[in-house]
């Protein structure tokens, strides 16, 4: 005998990157759908972790996060963006970017409130909406060079809109938002009861001399925001389930309200042991330049092939325009890529609610350049 449930969220399968993991392992496929390193942390991050759990840091951290960390982001956000938060009441350590954006939508958004979503987006986005009785309104970005029409996405804000949720720089797409963008974003919501829900775990991935253009950056901007960060991107440890909100106290009040009930305070050894890290700005630093000798090597190794890049300014994922070799629906096209060609991508359609097929497939390029370098030379075979 079985229950009788009712779902809330009827309409959510297996996740596309289980999917495409789960058929890259059965093909043998070189996996670059999946959005983490093939390499290790920083060994002295590793030591620092083992010496705090060593020396017996092993019970909880405060609710809002180890104050000696708080104080260092606290410095690093100034350092960065300009701008002084209150390392107290305005930064809160989190399991991860996606507890963060959950726990900031849950504490936000309430029944038949509209949530204004820039789609291709995170999959964790819209369910997250759905769950606290939101409607999603999605404003969806097209090829080739994914950017903001600011004048379209006005016209989708009504007296309704709770949230407008960002993603810079943006997954799966590989664009960012200029400073202009950001200035439009303020405009549109100045005078509002809108609040910005700002996903900027790759804040410190960004190419070609470009600057990351946080929330952060723009007084007016800020004081309606939630912003979203990750240690895991940041520090080749994505298991690690680690990141941190920023935001003015007033909404930070009402996220730790939340945040107190859903996982209350997160990992402490490893929290002393990234305190210590960022002290040397340079291991954030130093990012960019890392991720561009990578995107740009495996741009070389696809050069020979018929995928049509899609400019990446940030993330560590490269979007390919695959229509000049199949006109396939990309779901189907990236199944038969790992099947017959043995690397595996993730489709686009799959972070449209519409499931709008533009004929691209994301890489992630986070990997080393001899798994680089072979994926290169198979995507030359298609």
């Amino acid at each position: 005998m079985s229950i009788q449930l009712q779902s809330k969220l009827p309409d959510v399968g297996t996740t596309i990157f289980t999917v495409m993991s789960a058929l890259s392992n059965e093909c043998g496929a070189i996996n670059l759908s999946q959005g983490f390193p093939n390499y290790d942390c920083d060994p002295v991050l590793k030591d620092l972790v083992a010496k705090y759990v060593s020396n017996g840091y092993n019970q909880y951290a405060p609710m809002a996060g180890l104050p000696e960390l708080n104080e260092q982001l606290y410095t690093k956000i100034a350092r960065l963006y300009d701008v002084q938060v209150h390392p107290a009441n305005e930064i809160t350590i989190t399991a991860g970017a996606t507890q963060a954006i959950y726990t900031a939508i849950t504490a936000l958004v309430q029944q038949g409130d509209e949530v204004v979503m820039i789609e291709p987006a995170y999959d964790s986005y819209r369910p997250s909406v759905e769950l606290c009785g939101g409607v999603v309104v999605p404003y969806e970005l097209s090829k080739p060079d994914f950017k903001v029409d600011w004048q379209a996405f006005e016209q989708l804000i009504t007296p309704r809109t709770r949230a407008i949720l960002i993603n810079t720089p943006h997954n799966p797409s590989g664009m960012i938002f200029s400073r202009d963008d950001m200035l439009e974003l303020q405009r549109i919501t100045q005078d509002t009861n809108i609040i910005v829900l700002s996903d900027e775990v790759y804040e410190h991935i960004v190419f070609d001399g470009e600057e990351h253009q946080s929330v952060l950056r723009f007084p007016d901007l800020f004081a309606r925001s939630i912003a979203v960060y990750s240690f895991g991107k940041t520090f080749h440890n994505t298991g690690w389930k680690l990141g941190y909100a920023v935001a003015p106290e007033y909404l930070m009040e009402e996220f730790r309200k939340v945040h107190q009930f859903n996982v209350f305070c997160v990992n402490r050894p490893m929290q002393h042991a990234l305190a210590d890290y960022i002290k040397n700005a340079n291991n954030y630093l130093d990012l960019s330049p890392f991720y561009q000798q990578k995107r740009n090597y495996f741009l070389k190794a696809i050069a020979a092939s018929r995928f049509r890049p899609i400019a990446c300014t940030g993330t560590y994922f490269q979007a390919v325009d695959y229509s000049d070799i199949s006109n396939e629906r990309d779901t189907d096209f990236a199944k038969r890529l790992t099947r017959e060609f043995g690397v595996s991508a993730i489709p686009i359609s799959v972070f449209y609610g519409s499931q709008k097929d533009e004929k691209v497939v994301r890489f992630c390029f986070a990997k080393t350049e001899d798994m680089l370098a072979e994926a290169g030379e198979l995507l030359c075979k298609v």
